[in-house]
């Protein structure tokens, strides 16, 4: 393990600070940032994935998309039209951390999104499962809400790792557990590691966090996210995975005349907090992260100089 490059994680809750205490380790450590943010992968969807503010440069002849003059490598470039797996997440994300490595900077692996991260660092196995056309057939068939009780029956580990709210995930979760009888992430295996990696924890007290939530929540919809969100609803179908984000599918409710407004947004307040506590489930499954106490920037500084020497 020793011998294998060393890369860094910052990983966390939603609103919990990650983006800042990346960006400012990059710079301290002459790295990049690779996104690990499964929203922020799509190009138009600024407000509601929460999104750092940049802009596309040719840097030394390669498109870059930069952040307070960092890279952020895996952000802002996939069409909400497109289908993105996360085997293509890890083909591409190892792409970028390998490109650079071979530059000699720090790669530094910034988000929430647990699966993308156990991908990369674990090196899973993603050969994927047959699609079994018969019977996703009949499980469309039947209501959401009966399909999540199936799940919650037979796989009640993938249950409480995925978006019970996603239709997609909840169907292939249980495509997979009753054509094979295993969990649908226990279907994914590991191999051997491709790098050498510290994983750096950062969250907030519930309290406090729930408060930042519902904060962001608020800004969100002064910086336009109404706008946006109606904007992208007149390109893009509401079936399609990229808008179910949260926050794009809760506006979507008031849009669609289904609720008013301030309905809307406390709808949006209480997925975002139960989405915040399913990143919290997936992260202390994993015993090798490091959770940082305040101040993060100067406890990971302690941490990564000591990784590194």
């Amino acid at each position: 393990m020793s011998q294998l490059p060393k890369i860094i994680v910052i990983l966390g809750p939603t609103a919990s600070g990650k983006t800042d205490l990346g960006i400012f380790l990059a710079k301290k450590f002459n790295g990049e940032v690779v996104n690990f943010d499964s929203r922020q992968i799509y190009t138009e969807m600024n407000i509601a994935t929460a999104k750092p503010e940049g802009r596309w440069e040719n840097v030394e002849g390669k498109r870059i998309f930069l952040v307070e003059g960092v890279p952020h490598h895996l952000m802002d470039f996939v069409s909400p039209l497109n289908l993105y797996s996360l085997s293509d997440f890890k083909r591409d994300a190892q792409a970028a951390i390998d490109d650079i490595l071979l530059r000699g900077k720090l790669p530094i692996l910034v988000g929430g999104t647990g699966l993308y991260f156990w991908s990369v660092i674990d090196n899973l196995d993603l050969a994927e499962t047959p699609p079994n056309l018969e019977l996703r057939a009949e499980l469309e068939k039947k209501p959401l809400a009966e399909q999540v009780k199936l799940l919650q029956e037979k796989d009640p580990e993938s249950a409480v790792l995925i978006d019970l709210k996603n239709p997609r995930r909840v169907l292939r979760a249980l495509e997979v557990v009753l054509s094979t009888g295993k969990s649908f992430f226990a279907c994914r295996g590991k191999s051997n590691p491709l790098y050498n990696v510290l994983q750096l924890g950062v969250t907030l007290e519930k309290g406090e966090l729930n408060t930042k939530i519902d904060q962001r929540v608020d800004e969100q919809i002064k910086m336009g996210l109404l706008e946006e969100t109606k904007q992208l609803s007149q390109k893009y179908s509401w079936d399609l995975p990229s808008m179910s984000s949260i926050g794009y599918r809760q506006i979507g409710y008031f849009l669609k005349g289904e609720m008013n407004l301030e309905e809307a947004m406390e709808i949006l307040k209480r997925d975002t907090r139960r989405y915040a506590k399913r990143q919290m489930t997936w992260f202390k499954r994993d015993q090798r992260i490091v959770w940082l106490k305040k101040p993060w920037t100067e406890n990971a500084t302690v941490e990564i100089e000591k990784f590194l020497s």
